[in-house]
């Protein structure tokens, strides 16, 4: 038998573990299961629908009576519809929009839980469901090819489920438009009312539906094809109730034919309203100034008119600053309004500073982020709805620092979807869900479940089990990359190997430098639930890569492949390289001066830049140059939200849109950076504030966290520097009070009481102790509470 020796066996160890062999490699994976999946059965209730052949932009309306004895203190149902749906109980609409897009994983489903106790009665009550069938692909929606209604009531002796009792028809009110319709990438359609062919009354009490024929039963769950059920992982939509419009005195009490146009507030999700007096059968046409958004035509509405006095509200959301109305003259605008819905999250997060051009710049990321948030992530909420998870990794990252809690289960929900919608050969692809896309863009999917997407997640919310959920696919995706062999990644082109919009993308330095985050966050969510045997291997690929990146790339003042040709210099490249942790301090001098000379991101990936620029301790840049490359969006006197590019339309990229997500990176630079305020363990257990004020003199935060808020008001003088710190409970803050070269430091007092000069370790006042002094900060551990530092000059 032949030996090996112990030099021999550490290399053939090594080369298995960077080509993906070895204690790392996964089995066979198991279909994914959603971790809210329902037990098949817990199901009693059949999938019901009508006769007729599915189409697309199909509706149909159900009823069924039923009898409560005693209104029980809770009455949860179930819902779920193939594609939208609204429920009427007793005449009153207790869901508007319910269901999420399809789905989970490309075969299955979710499903609502709707608590109706509060609308139920005693005796007779009356149940209707108007469901809206998609009936066709999109990037936000995967077509089961059946519209389809389930519901399941049994709780507190109410029981009450779908079957072939309860009466269905195709509402015969709705249907489609002419062209243009919505491009290829929105599996909504049109909405075309004509009242004329209105069923008055069919929602309420009173209606007599004993002509309806009887629902078709088409089979229990989890029968195909909407397969097994998952359970909303989201809110029900927040409802903002029907508002006037801005410019609501102004307009006008009858048409004259001319475009009439409601202002709303800022860029919003809106269901537009009409209350008028008009003669039968005139054409209504309903959409908003953003309806080409993006250079592509989005949702739009019409509405035929019945004879009288009407209303109507248009189901189907769509955005933009202003709502347009097309009617002809003589119409007597009774009453014009809209209805904003959205994610239901507040905006508790907070940052103000005494730049108004920040705080300005802040307010438009809140709102374009917020807007981009629904189903999923969306990269635009007009041209395509997407979850691209690139957006997504800049969205999710924002919201942390921008809204409550709420805001992390849509996070969750877009994470468990990009694992559930995994390939059999691991590869993963946004967006997700959809039934028109299949590409990959690697670089995006390293971001996604590396240390800047699933990783960030895992830190701010301290949420293990999801981690724990999504690890093995996140796995299987990292081993499907391979080493070569001088020590860097093999690029994986994918369907699309795209890096950003513009000129001069240097993809095989973004490449290394991704994989490596994506290795982060491996590691990290290895070590949060315990896979400790995969270890080895994410170490020594990390290794291997640190090992040659400065090595390949590094020529002495910039990071730059062999095969960039006479490209410039790439900024996104360089940025992620100090991003990844591969740039070294001595070499952030030449860095600074590629910052300086070259600006190529789109605004997808200058967040990169600017967070590089905090991390080599150079705060003032990364706001001299927030300033100079949004300076147009900044200003712009007519849109309250980012855009896709540096400019619109044609001067954007990728069709320009004017609110896009991704744009808001600067939103986490200010919070996580200029106000310092960031987790170092799971859940914010432990968070540092370490201050990188720059130019800026007075900064206040609140970061609303799953521990509590954290409060930080800063101010900055020739003579003193104050920091405020409000610690939530069941934490440990390390505060640091900036060392700025050229100024010195004589005291610092802690409610008033002096904590510095001191021995480390020691303290003179009890919850505040001393802990180190570093190039950048005096570094002090504080416990919750309200502390309040002053450092004298």
């Amino acid at each position: 038998m032949k030996t090996i020796s112990r030099s021999c066996l550490g290399a053939l160890l090594l080369t298995t573990l960077l080509c993906g062999g070895g204690i790392a490699v996964a089995e066979t994976a198991a279909p994914f299961v959603h971790p809210d999946t329902a037990a098949d059965k817990s199901w009693t209730a059949s999938w019901i629908g009508v006769a007729a052949p599915a189409t697309s932009n199909q509706w149909t309306a159900f009823r069924q009576t039923f009898t409560v004895g005693k209104v029980p203190a809770h009455a949860v149902a179930r819902i779920a519809a193939d594609s939208k749906y609204w429920l009427w109980l007793n005449g009153e609409l207790v869901v508007r929009e319910g269901g999420l897009k399809r789905g989970p994983t490309p075969a299955d489903t979710y499903f609502d839980e709707v608590d109706l106790a509060p609308h139920l009665k005693s005796g007779a009550n009356t149940l209707a469901i108007l469901v809206w069938h998609f009936g066709k692909e999109g990037f936000s929606h995967k077509d089961s090819g059946q519209s389809a209604l389930l519901f399941q009531l049994n709780a507190g002796g109410v029981k009450l489920q779908s079957d072939a009792s309860w009466r269905a028809q195709i509402h015969p009110a709705f249907g489609g438009t002419d062209k243009p319709h919505p491009n290829f990438r929105l599996p909504e359609s049109n909405i075309r009312f004509d009242a004329t062919k209105d069923i008055a009354g069919w929602e309420q009490p009173g209606y007599d539906a004993r002509a309806w024929p009887s629902a078709v039963a088409f089979g229990k769950p989890p029968c195909a094809p909407w397969n097994r059920l998952a359970l909303r992982p989201v809110p029900q939509w927040k409802d903002y109730g029907l508002k006037p419009y801005e410019n609501a005195a102004a307009l006008p009490r009858v048409s004259d034919g001319s475009i009439v146009k409601g202002r709303l507030p800022y860029n919003a999700q809106v269901t537009p309203y009409l209350k008028i007096e008009a003669t039968a059968g005139q054409l209504i046409k309903i959409q908003t100034d953003d309806y080409m958004g993006g250079s592509a035509p989005g949702v739009r509405a019409e509405y035929v008119t019945r004879a009288g006095v009407q209303e109507f509200e248009c189901p189907g959301w769509m955005n933009g600053h202003a709502v347009h109305y097309e009617m002809p003259a003589g119409i007597k605008l009774l009453d014009l309004r809209y209805r904003e819905s959205g994610f239901d999250t507040e905006f508790t997060g907070t940052f103000a500073c005494d730049d108004d051009f920040m705080n300005r710049l802040r307010t438009k990321a809140v709102r374009t982020l917020y807007i981009t948030m629904r189903d999923n992530y969306m990269d635009c909420p007009d041209r395509e709805r997407g979850l691209w998870w690139g957006d997504a990794v800049n969205e999710l990252g924002e919201a942390f620092y921008a809204m409550d809690r709420r805001a992390d289960l849509l996070t969750r929900k877009c994470m468990l979807d990009l694992i559930g919608w995994q390939k059999t050969n691991g590869i993963l692809f946004s967006p997700i869900p959809a039934g028109n896309w299949t590409k990959d863009l690697p670089l995006q999917m390293l971001a996604s479940v590396g240390r800047t997407g699933f990783g960030t997640y895992g830190l701010y919310s301290g949420d293990t089990e999801t981690l724990r959920a999504v690890y093995p696919g996140v796995k299987r995706y990292m081993e499907f990359w391979q080493m070569q062999t001088n020590g860097l990644v093999v690029p994986v082109p994918g369907a699309w190997p795209w890096g950003d919009w513009g000129d001069n993308v240097d993809m095989t330095v973004l490449y290394n430098a991704w994989y490596h985050i994506g290795l982060q966050g491996m590691e990290q969510m290895a070590l949060a639930t315990g896979q400790k045997r995969d270890l080895p291997w994410i170490a020594a690929r990390k290794a291997s890569i640190e090992g040659a990146f400065n090595k390949t790339f590094w020529n002495g003042k910039e990071y730059r492949s062999a095969n960039h040709g006479n490209k410039k210099t790439d900024d996104r490249a360089n940025a992620l390289a100090v991003v990844a942790g591969l740039a070294k301090p001595e070499q952030f001098p030449a860095l600074l001066e590629v910052f300086r000379q070259q600006e190529h991101s789109s605004p997808y990936m200058e967040k990169y830049v600017l967070e590089a620029l905090c991390l080599m301790d150079q705060p003032a840049f990364a706001q001299d140059r927030i300033h100079r490359r949004y300076a147009k969006m900044v200003e712009h006197p007519d849109y309250t939200t980012l855009w896709e590019g540096w400019g619109i339309g044609k001067d954007g990229f990728g069709g320009g849109t004017i609110n896009h997500a991704w744009s808001g990176g600067p939103l986490t630079i200010m919070s996580q950076y200029f106000a310092g305020i960031a987790p170092e363990t799971a859940g914010f257990a432990t968070y540092h504030v370490l201050p990188q004020m720059g130019a800026l003199k007075t900064i206040s935060a609140n970061v609303v966290t799953v521990k509590g808020d954290i409060q930080v008001q800063l101010q900055n003088s020739a003579e003193t520097f104050s920091l405020t710190l409000t610690s939530p409970a069941r934490t440990v803050a390390t505060v640091g009070i900036p060392i700025v070269p050229g100024e010195t430091i004589t005291q610092v007092r802690v409610n008033d009481t002096a904590v510095w000069p001191a021995n480390v370790g020691k303290s003179s006042l009890k919850g505040v102790r001393f802990v180190t002094a570093t190039p950048r900060f005096l570094i002090f551990e504080v416990w919750p509470g309200k502390w309040t530092f002053t450092a004298r000059k």
